[in-house]
């Protein structure tokens, strides 16, 4: 058994309604390289060794065997139900009238939970790719980023916050210009911001926006997602591990560089949610947020590492007549057409 962390070492941040969640949580999409059952034993181990705070998405095909985990737990009284902070996803298929509260309600039922403490609109449209499809697939019926629909969607999340279903409302893989459209004619708004934070790709707008709008940035791939799927890598991609400035940092805390990686993303303010299936890896990343502190001078020289390396560029969800996986993100200021 992975070693104890106790979850009161753990900082933890306070959402805008007042919710607590821990600052370092773990993720759950491995689906392409691991079986759900692989991944549920991890959040097994993972819930024993001190983690409270778990990442989950319909998407990820693991749902039900993760809530079978949590089921055990709850009867083993391992944990109580009110200790762990548990998100789950909407995704892009079922973004239709009345599909969000049918897809939260399946997410409920396969966790084997009575509400979800943040629920997330995954991705900002209703663009739908097949699970494991190639990079280069791509579906006919995609449309670009509409505010419009993108509310219609949003109002049966508020349904479901209102139903007490949900406890937090997020948004995933937006951006400002987006963020701008659709946060005015929110009743309520995101509580949690998810998008991709590593050393590499440090988005130092988007975070800035998002702390100033009172939303907590949720970081995915944070030390770079080396176990990513394949269509999501290219020849040009950094390895947050290998920069000279994480690497620096490793050598001065005689820790590995991925552990530099989520000292730096909680003490900047997000919440990194790594992925790992080995439990050494998850107990170290859940300890590395305890103890040793990064310095500011550490800090400010990882600052200086950022390289705008995106690595999950989501060209699958390209619509007709867009050629590059650039146009998903607005790069030129405004909401691409």
């Amino acid at each position: 058994m992975a070693e104890w962390i106790n979850p009161a070492s753990v900082p933890q941040r306070t959402l805008a309604n007042g919710s607590v969640i821990p600052c370092v949580g773990m993720g759950t999409f491995g689906s392409d390289r691991f079986a759900p059952e692989h991944i549920s034993a991890a959040v097994d181990g993972a819930i024993r060794c001190g983690y409270r705070l778990f990442d989950c998405a319909s998407v990820y095909g693991n749902e039900a065997e993760i809530g079978r985990v949590f089921a055990a737990a709850f009867r083993e009284g391992a944990v109580r139900r009110e200790e762990l902070f548990v998100t789950g996803k909407v995704w892009n298929d079922q973004h239709g009238r009345g599909e969000v509260l049918l897809a939260c309600a399946k997410t409920l039922r396969d966790l084997q939970l009575d509400y979800i403490d943040a629920y997330f609109v995954h991705w900002p449209f209703r663009n739908y790719h097949a699970p494991h499809c190639a990079g280069d697939s791509r579906n006919p019926d995609s449309t670009p980023f509409r505010p419009a629909a993108f509310l219609e969607t949003w109002r049966q999340m508020e349904r479901l916050y209102d139903m007490g279903l949900v406890k937090n409302l997020g948004m995933s893989n937006m951006t400002i210009p987006k963020l701008e459209a659709v946060l005015p004619h929110c009743r309520i708004k995101p509580a949690l911001l998810e998008l991709e934070l590593h050393p590499a790709f440090q988005q130092p707008e988007l975070f800035a926006y998002a702390a100033a709008h009172g939303i907590q940035p949720v970081g995915f791939c944070p030390v770079g997602s080396p176990n990513r799927p394949d269509r999501d890598k290219t020849d040009t991609d950094v390895s947050d591990t290998e920069l000279p400035e994480v690497l620096a940092v490793a050598k001065a805390h005689g820790i590995h560089p991925a552990l530099v990686c989520l000292k730096w993303s909680v003490q900047r303010g997000a919440i990194p949610i790594p992925f790992s299936v080995t439990e050494k890896h998850y107990a170290e990343n859940l300890r590395c947020v305890t103890e040793d502190p990064l310095t500011e001078e550490e800090m400010a020289l990882l600052a200086s590492a950022d390289k705008n390396c995106r690595l999950v560029k989501g060209q699958v969800f390209l619509w007709p007549g867009a050629t590059d996986w650039r146009a998903l993100w607005d790069l030129d200021g405004g909401i691409t057409k």
